[in-house]
């Protein structure tokens, strides 16, 4: 699983070169000439040129249902490697990146909810409720003791 998602985010960043410096690639074929290559060798390669075959407009490998079906399959064998690894003290930093990846580009909300809060109580840098129209800035005294500063005084 997390070899796949490793390709997907290398296809994420190609895609973001391109449309940044207006190349015209062809993702499928990308994955035939590293095939030809001397270090990536994945079966995986045939797959994601079919898979930018069937759509060459696809924005990430892990929304074609082949990719998607695998990580389906291996999403509880990976979590228990992972798991097992970080309560053994083993760093596996690919593993558990790839499925911090993996996990933060399915969930609607994210930990910066958390981050936003540590730059109020620090900073009176304000934050936005998701139960709010978007733009509409808000700031909560944390401690109850001083703090009494107005979201409306600052420009975000």
């Amino acid at each position: 699983a997390s070899k796949i998602v490793s390709y997907a985010q290398g296809y994420v960043l190609m895609r973001a070169a391109a449309e940044e410096y207006g190349w015209k690639l062809n993702y499928g074929g990308i994955a035939l000439m590293w095939r030809g290559g001397c270090i990536i060798r994945s079966a995986f390669l045939g797959n994601i040129k079919e898979a930018f075959d069937k759509n060459p407009d696809l924005s990430n490998l892990l929304l074609d249902p082949f990719f998607k079906e695998r990580i389906d399959e291996a999403q509880a064998s990976w979590r228990r490697v992972v798991a097992a690894a970080m309560q053994y003290g083993i760093p596996v930093p690919a593993l558990s990146a790839a499925l911090c990846y993996y996990d933060g580009l399915r969930s609607e909300r994210l930990p910066a909810n958390l981050l936003q809060a540590q730059r109020d109580y620090f900073g009176a840098h304000t934050y936005e409720r998701v139960d709010r129209p978007r733009g509409e800035f808000f700031h909560t005294n944390w401690t109850g003791r001083g703090g009494n500063t107005s979201a409306s005084t600052y420009i975000v």
